[in-house]
């Protein structure tokens, strides 16, 4: 099954909550990783608390892994702030790759990984594509690139069927999530 996932931007703002619900309800979104890296336990908890208990289940954070076990959220992901999951952690692991070996290293031990940057980014401006079609396709035939790895880097909406065709299992989206509310504000 081919899964989507929305990354939060790294800033909080007015009625957050409110969007990753229509992204989950109506938007046909999997998951959303709450990704804050400059956050507080609370600030993070306090989003957490705005969205509906029933959708707790397909929120996965960056940070502060321990409101992952109190609130039991479906994830958590791996990054260079925090590399290993919390003590007796049952749920799904993520990790972000840059490199094709990185998925080779880290396929085994986690759920699912983002492999980036796979087109140019949106949210980040400079940051190009890594990877030339040719070597998505032999990864993909190698079988590096397989059900547990997602896409990520200059993903949007409109190209999930192409991202699906590829080989991916999945594709993550940032910017073109929150193109909305970067217009309006």
């Amino acid at each position: 099954m081919f899964m989507v996932i929305v990354i939060t931007q790294p800033f909080f703002f007015e009625d957050e909550a409110g969007q990753i619900v229509r992204l989950l309800t109506e938007r046909g979104v999997d998951l959303v990783h709450i990704r804050k890296p400059d956050s507080t336990a609370e600030q993070v908890a306090g989003l957490i608390d705005a969205v509906p208990s029933e959708l707790h289940h397909r929120l996965v954070l960056h940070d502060h892994h321990h409101l992952a076990v109190r609130y039991k959220l479906y994830g958590i992901h791996l990054n260079s702030r925090n590399p290993l999951p919390p003590e007796g952690w049952q749920g799904s692991v993520s990790r972000s790759c840059h490199t094709l070996n990185e998925v080779v290293d880290w396929k085994p031990k986690c759920s699912y990984l983002s492999l980036s940057p796979i087109f140019d980014s949106i949210s980040k401006m400079g940051y190009k594509s890594a990877f030339t079609s040719e070597q998505i396709s032999e990864a993909v035939r190698l079988g590096i690139i397989d059900h547990k790895v997602f896409a990520l880097g200059g993903i949007t909406f409109d190209r999930l069927s192409e991202v699906e065709q590829m080989g991916f299992g999945g594709a993550m989206i940032l910017g073109d999530a929150w193109k909305i509310h970067n217009h309006n504000s």
